[in-house]
């Protein structure tokens, strides 16, 4: 494990241009399991049993010069999605984050922050296509945190230089993409103690993408706001953001809404219900909706979640066809 360790770490301080030597840390295994049975009455599902496994591995060192290093890399569902971010802690300056797309960098950190016990009314199941704002968080990017920020606030500031270049490995490039390119995203995160309410958090966030394609009439602008409120055992959100395609044919805009309220039982047991509503800005102007009632119970590793869900207008397509409820029983297993 060590010698894995201390390979990732000097190939990351060649990219820094050897600034120092590298001190080997530890490289740490984590993983589960999600087994689920999923029922759809409007729907032929064939066989509902689901099964997804995945697992990270986290490796961290020193610098010499008192920096540090954390490499996380994330393997889902079979290895079909995988992610790889590593983090430098440059002590004067705050974080540096090197991230290959899918883990979630920029506004694409509170890209829906409302609450839940388990998953968001739109991904229980129900595929239906809703969208939210995700940034530069599309591409490779890099994030900076900094440090100096006030007591409670965090901000992230991320920026890629190609949005729809998918990510590659190293010593290559994506090619040029043809439809959009540089970008950047700004997140901002305050918790009750900057706002000094108890409780209380909210969330900002503003992204704009420079866009290439021949369709184009500005840029790709998004930008959310939104709030939760802990009391008791309830927490209760809500959230508003836009995306503006900038471009003047097929889907041009995209108007969310969302809110949430939870109520932790206790410690183990959790019941929520989550609301999430889509305009998209078209031709034909369509309202996507989701909604779920979940119940969460954990004992140790082990995690039980129930969720009733239904969807209108999926994919942003009118009709009964595109209407549709489940229900989906989920038991997790954490090592």
């Amino acid at each position: 494990m060590n010698k894995v360790t201390k390979l990732g770490v000097s190939a990351l301080c060649g990219s820094l241009a050897s600034v120092s030597a590298a001190q080997a840390g530890a490289l740490s295994a984590s993983g589960g399991v999600d087994m689920s049975w999923i029922s759809m009455p409007k729907e032929i599902t064939g066989n509902p049993i689901g099964i997804g496994s995945n697992y990270t591995l986290t490796g961290s060192g020193d610098l010499d010069n008192g920096w540090g290093v954390t490499l996380n890399i994330a393997m889902k569902n079979k290895n079909i999605y995988s992610t790889t971010n590593v983090t430098v802690t440059v002590p004067s300056l705050g974080d540096i984050r090197i991230d290959g797309g899918g883990s979630g960098t920029g506004i694409d950190r509170i890209d829906d922050v409302t609450p839940n016990v388990w998953e968001e009314a739109y991904a229980t199941g129900l595929s239906n296509g809703i969208d939210t704002v995700n940034g530069s968080a599309g591409g490779t990017t890099i994030e900076w945190t900094p440090n100096m920020t006030p007591e409670g606030l965090t901000a992230n500031i991320a920026w890629t230089p190609d949005n729809s270049g998918a990510g590659t490995n190293d010593k290559s490039s994506s090619g040029a993409s043809g439809t959009a390119g540089s970008g950047y995203d700004i997140a901002l995160t305050a918790t009750d103690a900057f706002t000094g309410m108890a409780g209380l958090t909210l969330y900002g966030g503003i992204s704009n993408m420079d866009r290439n394609h021949l369709n184009d009439n500005g840029d790709h602008e998004e930008m959310t706001v939104a709030a939760t409120y802990a009391v008791g055992g309830f927490t209760l959100g809500y959230q508003w953001s836009e995306e503006d395609l900038g471009i003047s044919a097929n889907e041009q805009q995209y108007d969310n809404e969302g809110y949430g309220i939870t109520f932790a039982i206790n410690d183990d047991l959790s019941i929520g219900y989550n609301h999430y509503e889509s305009k998209q800005t078209s031709t034909t102007n369509v309202t996507s909706e989701a909604s779920s009632v979940q119940i969460a119970y954990s004992m140790g590793g082990v995690s039980i979640r129930v969720a009733e869900g239904d969807a209108d207008n999926m994919d942003y397509n009118t009709g009964a066809a595109y209407d549709r409820d489940n229900t989906v029983v989920s038991v997790a297993l954490a090592f």
